[in-house]
This record gives structure tokens, C-alpha cells and sequence, in this order.
């Protein structure tokens, strides 16, 4: 073991848990006032449940020695009770404890869930939210996660490379973001459900209602904080203080700084303005993008990675706002999903570090971050589209319409964001 690469894990771990309440400011900010606390405890409250399972179970099924490459399993390695706090495990991190290497490995298995709440911000209930969520982090996370990063996973084997998570984090959670927002269908708009004045608000398009966000400081001060962690996501899943720590640390700068500008660009084309919360769900795109290629390209292919992320997530974003009947609520799948998906393809395009893509002579790299695609795609949108009416059976998902217009910070914690009186 090496004290320096130690040392750094240990800050990007630190770096990393602070990406889940970031996200929480993040997608508080965009949610009406009414829902700003709901918001924000409930990537707490995914924090807090997410790291019991991962010490139980989920980093045993996810790390554990490879079950026919399908699933993992090593009886010292549920609920930690065989793991030595000076044990390495060779094959998965050489130079620090892997005790260091669960923990870091929690951060990611819990802020992933986490991102899902964007697509039912203000109208799901709280206890069938954190059912559907140990059940999506056991079936559909745990699953995906082994394949493609156990070193006997069957999409590893297939040639799959995800420096970070763009697949195993942002297109898994990203398209389950899609299913979510289908199943529970469109927020309410003021006492009265948002269909009954259709009329009113277009007739043609029939789009769901915009909100304003409430708090724009929250999102910039959430997308800045993400901003500052992923350093952490991306350099610190070089698991070494190494020059490939540092090249994944400038790409992941670059590529957000790309995709913020391009997102910035389009909003002057199709809005007429550069919106501040537009510039920062741009940063956020561009580091969506960028994780799964962060150790694998170059400097320039992270800026072309960045700026391509930008416009073709703010025209998905666009059109679904302005042209679908899906309330995705705060763009979990414009952002994460496309964002994630542009990644895990561009890195077959891009790759050179340690990789190979085919701009330079290997398609056979591109066509596994398609195959693994072709994958996990399906898995993540009907899997969790089969979760959700199960838990639906168990415990209804969405709150009353009574409820729903009181907002969930009052009918589901009983609290307030401000007291202003």
C-alpha cells in the first residue's frame, strides 16, 4: 500500500459523498418552495439507506468474487464481517486498503438512486419512494454495477470500459429516470390537477405545466459543489495519486466547462437569454458526459465530448418541455441519460489512454459501449418500470391531490424551508 495514494482516496471519497446533498441543493433549488425540504432530505434519507445495504449486502454482490460473471459473492464480505482493515484486494484496488475501496465504492452506489428523485420531484410519497429505491439499488444497480466493473463481470469481459460510471451510474440511473416520470405521471398545477385547463395552456402541444425554480443561488450553489466533488468521482477512480488522477481531473474540468458554454449558446438561440440555471445544468451535463471517458481521452476529445453534451441534452431538454407529455420534472433523462449516453459512446469513439476507439482503429471497443448499452438501457427502463407497480401495489407512490397541493415538505415531513413570519 502506498500512503499517498491513500491519503488521495481518502479525499476523493470525501469529495464524493459531498455529491449527494450537493444534489440535493441542486434539484431543491429547481422544485417549487412547497417542496424544497422533501427534496433535499430525501437524497439524505437515499444516503443513509443506500450505505446500510451497500456494508450488508451490496458491495459483497457487487465485488465478490464473479459468479459466472453475473454475480458477485464472498462469504467474508457480507456485512463486512471477514474484512480485515489492513486487507488488499489485488485485483480491485493494489494500493489501498480495501476497506477505503468499499467506502469510495458506497459514494457511488448511494448518490446513483439519488438522481432518479428529479423525475418525481414534488409528487411521490416518501415511504414508496425509499421502498422502490432499496429494491432499485438491489435488482437493478447491484446487477449492473458488477457487470461492467467486477473484474469478472460478463460486460467487462465483452470489452466494456466505464472509466467512472457514465453506464453504470448516469445511463442506468438516467433511463430509470424516464420510467419514473412516466409512471407517475404529470405534477399538479395549483388546486386543481394541470389536465382539467389544458385549454389554458396549450391547446396544440398539451405540455405540462412550467415551474419556476425557487431558489436559483441553491442550484448554482448545488452545481457547484457537484462541480468540486466530481473531481473526486472521476480523478479519484484512478484509485492511485497518479498522472492518470491528473489527466482525469483536466478533462472533467473541460469537458463540464464545454458543455456549460454550448448549453449557454442554445439558450441564447432558442430562449433569447443565458439563464444562470441553464449555465449550471450545462456544467452538470458536461461531467455527466465526461465520466465514463475521464481516464481514457485526451484534452481535446474532453472538449468535444463537453460541447457535443451541451446541445444535444438542451434539445432534448427542450423538446420534452415544449413538445412531450412526459414530466420528467427537473430533466433527470435530458441530463443523465442522454448525457450519460453520449459518453459511454463518444468514449468508444475517443478512447486512447489505456483504450483504444475507433477514431483510432478500434471498432471493436466501439461496438462494446454499444453492446453494454443495448444492455443496460433496456434493464434500467423496464426493470424499474416493474418496480414501481409493484411498489405501487404495496404502497401507493404518489401522494393525494390534497397533499400534492400542500406540498410534500408539509404533508410528508411536517416542516417548512422558511419561516418567514
Amino acid at each position: 500500500m502506498a500512503a499517498g495514494d491513500i491519503a488521495w482516496v481518502l479525499t476523493a471519497t470525501a469529495l464524493v459523498m459531498l455529491m449527494t446533498p450537493a444534489l440535493g441543493f441542486f434539484y431543491g433549488g429547481l422544485v417549487r418552495k412547497k417542496n424544497l425540504v422533501s427534496t433535499i432530505v430525501q437524497c439524505f434519507a437515499i444516503f443513509a439507506v443506500v450505505s446500510i445495504i451497500w456494508a450488508l449486502y451490496g458491495y459483497d454482490l457487487v465485488f465478490g468474487n464473479s459468479i459466472g460473471g453475473v454475480i458477485g459473492f464472498s462469504p467474508t464480505l457480507i456485512g463486512l464481517s471477514g474484512l480485515d482493515i489492513s486487507s488488499v484486494n489485488t485485483a480491485l484496488a493494489p494500493a489501498i486498503p480495501e476497506l477505503l475501496f468499499f467506502a469510495f465504492q458506497l459514494k457511488f452506489a448511494a448518490i446513483t438512486p439519488a438522481l432518479i428523485i428529479g423525475a418525481c420531484a414534488e409528487r411521490i410519497r416518501f415511504k414508496s419512494l425509499m421502498i422502490f429505491m432499496v429494491l432499485w439499488s438491489t435488482l437493478i444497480y447491484i446487477p449492473i454495477a458488477m457487470w461492467v466493473w467486477n473484474p469478472g463481470g460478463w460486460l467487462r469481459a465483452f470489452g466494456a470500459i466505464d472509466f467512472a460510471g457514465g453506464i453504470v451510474v448516469h445511463v442506468t440511473a438516467g433511463i430509470s429516470a424516464l420510467a419514473v416520470a412516466l409512471q407517475l405521471g404529470h405534477r399538479r398545477s395549483g388546486s386543481v390537477d394541470w389536465k382539467d385547463h389544458l385549454e389554458k395552456i396549450d391547446t396544440e402541444k398539451k405540455t405540462p405545466p412550467c415551474f419556476k425554480p425557487t431558489n436559483v443561488p441553491y442550484v448554482l450553489l448545488g452545481a457547484a459543489l457537484l462541480w468540486f466533488g466530481w473531481f473526486g468521482f472521476n480523478a479519484g477512480s484512478s484509485l492511485a495519486a497518479n498522472d492518470l488522477a491528473a489527466s482525469a481531473l483536466v478533462t472533467t474540468n473541460l469537458a463540464a466547462a464545454a458543455a456549460a458554454v454550448s448549453w449557454m449558446i442554445m439558450d441564447m438561440v432558442l430562449k433569447g437569454k443565458p439563464t444562470a440555471t441553464g449555465i449550471a445544468i450545462g456544467a452538470v451535463v458536461g461531467l455527466v458526459a465526461i465520466t465514463p471517458a475521464a481516464g481514457f481521452v485526451t484534452v481535446p476529445a474532453a472538449l468535444v465530448i463537453g460541447l457535443v453534451a451541451g446541445v444535444l441534452s438542451n434539445a432534448v431538454s427542450h423538446w420534452r418541455a415544449g413538445r412531450s407529455r412526459i414530466d420528467d420534472s427537473l430533466d433527470v433523462f435530458a441530463c443523465h441519460g442522454v448525457g450519460g449516453l453520449w459518453g459511454s459512446i463518444a468514449t468508444g469513439l475517443f478512447a486512447s489512454i489505456g483504450a483504444t476507439g475507433l477514431f483510432y482503429g478500434n471498432v471493436d471497443q466501439f461496438l462494446a459501449q454499444l453492446g453494454a448499452l443495448a444492455v443496460v438501457v433496456p434493464l434500467a427502463f423496464f426493470g424499474s418500470y416493474a418496480l414501481l407497480k409493484v411498489v405501487n401495489k404495496v404502497s401507493p407512490l404518489r401522494v393525494d391531490p390534497a397533499a400534492e397541493d400542500a406540498g410534500l415538505d408539509i404533508s410528508e415531513h411536517g416542516e417548512e424551508a422558511y419561516q418567514l413570519d
